[in-house]
């Protein structure tokens, strides 16, 4: 009798039982039995060129992992930034919306943001991919590079911060690496504005000793009033000039950990490791629900810094050395995927932000990426060096292994392609101009969506791609060109990096119109006399420009002159201000918590 009960009791607890069994093992067996959307891992590189890279033609940098993720999955090889530069770039990747939609748009030489402390960044209405995946239940994650502001009014309001946009947890840069974050390296940030305050810090500072040494021999009666005044004015200049500038590595070179900031300024040496290790760390925490991780890269952009066991074994010195890093950084990433198990619920994405810098080189050699056989580099507006990156997809079971595309592809197309696969739906109230890339992918429909593609160089409209319903070819009409320096050169040398404006550009009436089909290097323009369809090129060209234009809507500048420059109240800082300083600690053990935006 006892027995009986007892067995009819175990039986009425059973369900009850399972419950707690599920709960005590994490609920893994919940989420793999009923949950079959995908995790996602976005892998992007600063700067590297798509000649850098085996799978894409280069044979001297080693990049067998690259290579090897290309070979198990999707190669698309006409994959387009929507800018030469990495903050509008990033910001299209993020909103799937061209950066003009989002105020990211240069008017002139500030093409990108320069300052931490500046209040310009990613508008708080954006809607990033990130947002739309966290409302699904994703934990969302980015570990490395944001460049996409931080503050709008004070220190702590993080308008702009990734954790406002979507992503649960942050560890990293949210400006950037640059030649001021490494002593030697040299200066990046308007070195001619910071020359002209040095020059009048010392003229004022002569003139004042000139004055006083006269006054003081009886030969000229000068007011002390008047020597006072500019010595203020002198000292001003001087202020001007050295706390914003001389003190960048502070001001712009940090690490945090969603709203702190951990290390100020960081330390490059132990950087790479640091990022890894947070990586994998976020794969292995939400390894049993679905999760995105944006893996953004401080690799390659200049200053280059290398670990020990990859400087000196590359061809292509230290630049070699660090594409050949970003190679092992992805074999560690793929790594992590296959340990846990997630190859078959895990769709893994590599590619750049922009084009390689053509023009950064030095005395040590080349320290800017290869852009293959395309014409030009970062910066360079609509020229295809500076917009062809590499674009590579895996899931292991669902995209097909060694399928080539040469479509035309955005990395806007990211936005809408990981929102529908995670169940949500896109933005209703705006332009989403990306497209979502699974039927081409896995060979539903042969064609991309993108009929035409609009390139910016800041807030101008460059170039337009036209690709015809009816035809395999690829139009491209460039408006203007940057002035290359010295003549013949093909880069901007003597300025070190392309502009956008008046004075720097050459317009074309009519445009130069090229088939990248035929001539990817766009080497030869087109004319009637070559080109049958010449005058309908250019018709077709118009009219989609004018639709465009009609859905463009007036934004708040993000890169006006009043929001890039440095306004001490907006810095990150560990510490009292302006006394910023500290290192992060055990910095391979620590297990974070997130914060929900």
């Amino acid at each position: 009798m006892f027995a009986l009960e007892s067995w009819n009791l175990l039986r009425s607890l059973r369900p009850m039982l399972a419950v707690l069994l599920m709960v005590s093992f994490g609920g893994k067996a919940a989420v793999t039995g009923n949950d079959s959307r995908p995790n996602f891992i976005l892998i992007m590189v600063d700067d590297l060129g798509i000649g850098d890279i085996g799978c894409y033609g280069n044979n001297t940098i080693r990049t067998p992992n690259i290579d090897k993720l290309a070979q198990d999955g999707v190669k698309l090889t006409q994959h387009i930034a929507a800018a030469p530069l990495c903050t509008p770039s990033r910001a299209a990747f993020m909103t799937g919306r061209y950066a003009v939609r989002s105020g990211l748009g240069s008017t002139g030489r500030v093409q990108v943001l320069l300052f931490l402390g500046g209040s310009g960044g990613l508008p708080p209405n954006e809607i990033t991919f990130a947002k739309l995946l966290q409302r699904q239940g994703y934990s969302t994650g980015i570990v490395g590079k944001w460049h996409l502001g931080v503050n709008c009014e004070s220190r702590n309001d993080h308008c702009h911060h990734p954790n406002q946009h979507g992503f649960d947890y942050f560890y990293g840069l949210p400006f950037t690496n640059f030649n001021d974050c490494k002593l030697g390296e040299g200066k990046d940030v308007l070195v001619d504005l910071q020359r002209a305050l040095w020059d009048f810090s010392v003229l004022a500072g002569l003139a004042i000793a000139t004055l006083f040494g006269l006054r003081v021999c009886g030969l000229l009666e000068v007011s002390l009033k008047a020597i006072a005044l500019l010595a203020v004015i002198g000292l001003l200049g001087l202020v001007v000039w050295f706390v914003p500038f001389e003190l960048l590595q502070t001001w712009n070179c940090i690490l945090m950990r969603n709203h702190e900031v951990i290390e100020q300024p960081m330390n490059l040496d132990t950087l790479t490791q640091r990022l890894m290790g947070e990586a994998e760390r976020f794969i292995e925490r939400h390894q049993y629900k679905p999760f995105l991780l944006f893996l953004s890269l401080a690799h390659v952009h200049t200053p280059l810094f290398i670990s020990e066991g990859f400087a000196g074994k590359s061809k292509h010195g230290w630049y070699g050395d660090n594409v050949e890093e970003v190679d092992w950084l992805v074999g560690r990433m793929v790594d992590v995927v296959q340990r846990l198990g997630l190859a078959e619920n895990t769709l893994m994405y590599f590619t750049s932000d922009h084009g390689g810098h053509i023009e950064d080189a030095d005395a040590r050699g080349q320290k800017g990426g290869w852009n293959g056989i395309y014409r030009g580099g970062k910066a360079m507006g609509g020229w295809e060096g500076g917009i062809r990156v590499p674009g590579v997809f895996r899931w292991t079971g669902r995209l097909p292994a060694g399928i080539v595309i040469d479509e035309p592809t955005s990395l806007m197309d990211l936005y809408p392609t990981l929102v529908t696969l995670a169940g949500g739906q896109l933005p209703q109230d705006r332009v989403i101009d990306g497209h979502d890339l699974m039927p081409l992918m896995e060979r539903r429909v042969h064609r991309s969506k993108h009929e035409f593609m609009f390139h910016y160089c800041g807030v101008y409209l460059n170039a337009v791609r036209w690709h015809p319903p009816d035809s395999d070819a690829v139009f491209k009409t460039h408006f203007f060109t940057p002035n290359f320096s010295p003549e013949g050169a093909g880069g901007c040398y003597d300025i070190k990096i392309c502009m956008c404006h008046e004075g720097f550009v050459t317009h074309h009436n009519p445009p130069l119109l090229f088939d990248l089909a035929r001539d990817p290097s766009e080497t030869t323009p087109l004319s009637p006399d070559t080109e049958p369809r010449y005058a309908e090129v250019l018709l077709r060209v118009k009219e989609a420009i004018k639709a465009h234009r009609s859905t463009l809507m007036p934004v708040p500048d993000q890169l006006s002159w009043g929001n890039i420059l440095w306004k001490p109240w907006l810095q990150p800082c560990c510490g009292t201000f302006p006394f910023c300083s500290c290192s992060e600690p055990n910095t391979t053990t620590a297990t974070p918590r997130e914060t929900v935006a």
